[in-house]
């Protein structure tokens, strides 16, 4: 029963958690509120941020977990994609232990855990997973893709956004409401109370499997400067219908394209993951569409949606049983695919 010690530093949330033969024992999140005041994540300021917290952070996970380090088997980290000097110091840490230990590492790339976040299975064991193959929707800040999982390590790309991610285009379209970063749990916020039919925004035709986002983030732009024209209180008094409008628009381009993905290669198990995957929104829209389409949905727990080290732990679990190691001169990568 391997215990594996996994650390996740790729933007903004230094995070660390133990698994137990594939069974998450802690898993502790550390998050940096210092980007707020600047609308963003500052790379040089997360950089130091993690250096700060990811000392008290594995040493919680390892007291929650009631595991001392001498019982761990391996080291998994987080190695790509992300901010390269998050990402270092992350790598950095986890070869130390791993040296210090005499213990093997583990690279993990960051949207592959993303997808097995709905692998995690709950201590009880009562929590249902997807069976091979599924279909993985992973929508983030960063990526938006349909994954074809074969097997824990045998993924495919099949689409893609070609410019902007959903979460992008969530934290932008929020950015020109004038709400505060980060704006999409806002957006999914005032959603809720909206009239998602009040206003149209365009659904971008792109052939094939992939995304694409920045025609509707320049659409919303001009429909906000033109009302603020006409009425410079407009976004003020509609800000809940302008939202609906705009998650509903964000959610249908995702799951219209995961429908075809489906129809395409006639797969039912079917998956969402990433930060967006959190969006009450999109697993409401999710849910109604599996029920629509026949399909058996699956979704992680929330504290699994945005960045964590669970993920990061049962990737590295896997790995840990196929033999798949690292050495010492493994190095991050900012825009590594798998």
């Amino acid at each position: 029963m391997p215990h594996i010690l996994a650390i996740e530093s790729s933007c903004d949330e230094t995070a660390a958690a133990v698994c137990r033969d594939g069974i998450i024992l802690s898993n502790i999140i550390a998050s940096q509120k210092i980007h707020e005041e600047y609308g963003g994540v500052v790379p040089e300021l997360a950089s130091r941020a993690h250096l700060q917290a990811i000392v008290p952070v594995v040493d919680s996970a390892l007291k929650k977990a009631n595991v001392s380090l001498d019982q761990i088997d391996a080291f998994a980290f987080t190695q790509a994609p992300g901010l390269i000097g998050a990402l270092l110091v992350g790598t950095e840490f986890a070869k130390s232990l791993s040296l210090a230990c005499n213990k093997p590492l583990i690279a993990v790339h960051h949207m592959q855990a993303h997808v097995l976040a709905n692998c995690i299975q709950s201590p009880d064991k009562k929590n249902q997973i997807p069976a091979f193959p599924f279909l993985c929707l992973t929508v983030s800040g960063g990526h938006t893709q349909i994954v074809l999982c074969e097997d824990y390590l045998k993924m495919e790309v099949i689409g893609q956004t070609l410019d902007d991610a959903a979460g992008e285009a969530f934290d932008k379209s929020a950015k020109i409401l004038g709400l505060p970063y980060p704006g999409g749990p806002l957006i999914d916020k005032y959603a809720r109370n909206g009239n998602a039919e009040r206003y149209q925004f365009p659904e971008p035709k792109i052939d094939g499997l992939n995304f694409s986002f920045s025609g509707l983030k320049t659409a919303i732009l001009y429909f906000v400067r033109d009302e603020k024209i006409k009425n410079e209180n407009f976004v003020e008094e509609n800000m809940t219908d302008i939202c609906a409008s705009i998650q509903s628009r964000i959610v249908s381009i995702l799951l219209n394209k995961l429908k075809k993905a489906a129809h395409k290669t006639g797969i039912k198990n079917i998956c969402i993951a990433g930060g967006v995957s959190a969006n009450k929104g999109l697993r409401n829209a999710f849910e109604k569409m599996g029920i629509d389409e026949g399909w058996k949905t699956f979704i992680p727990a929330f504290e699994y949606c945005t960045d964590n080290a669970a993920m990061i732990a049962i990737t590295g679990y896997y790995k840990y049983e196929a033999g798949i190691f690292a050495d010492l001169s493994v190095v991050p990568s900012a825009r590594a695919v798998f």
